[in-house]
């Protein structure tokens, strides 16, 4: 189906799961969360996106889309290192909710690029990675993140964006 090699196809849908995670928790509670179960789902359907995707070699050998997944991988090792150990001191709560949303924009961009240089089948919407009107549309992801960031800080610092949900009960979502 599209071109996909099984390993492709395994890592599309672990992929799709991860974004998906990540939407539902950024819905629901403005931020992806480590403590949260969508949290969770998140990070771990993200890390096994990263370590499937380092076997696809369609383009030849080790190329920019493993580059993004060692990047993905040390943005969520320092995310963890915030949540978890403290790290970057004041700023851990902010390091450990943007981490994980950066990580978010780097699904999006092998996800756009390799959706729309096969769909429509036959016709794709972009001839290919250096294909100018796919950089604008990665361009405006990356501004869509900046937004968003810029939102979440601001729930930051007015104390309404804890990294961890809480329900009414008191317990962890």
């Amino acid at each position: 189906m599209f071109g996909l090699t099984p390993l492709g196809a395994v890592h599309t849908l672990i992929s799709l799961l991860a974004l998906g995670s990540a939407l539902l928790a950024l819905g629901r509670h403005q931020a992806i969360a480590w403590r949260s179960r969508l949290g969770r789902w998140y990070v771990g359907s993200t890390v096994l996106t990263c370590l499937t995707g380092f076997g696809i070699f369609q383009h030849g050998g080790f190329g920019v889309p493993h580059a993004l997944g060692v990047l993905t991988l040390l943005v969520l090792a320092a995310s963890a290192a915030a949540e978890y150990a403290g790290w970057f001191g004041r700023a851990a709560r902010y390091v450990a909710t943007l981490g994980l949303s950066l990580t978010v924009f780097f699904h999006l961009i092998p996800g756009v690029t390799e959706t729309f240089t096969r769909v429509p089948a036959g016709m794709p919407l972009f001839t290919g990675p250096d294909d100018p009107a796919l950089q604008k549309l990665v361009g405006l992801l990356f501004l869509l993140f900046l937004l968003g960031a810029g939102w979440q800080v601001r729930r930051l610092r007015a104390g309404r964006g804890g990294t961890t949900p809480v329900a009414a009960n008191g317990r962890v979502v």
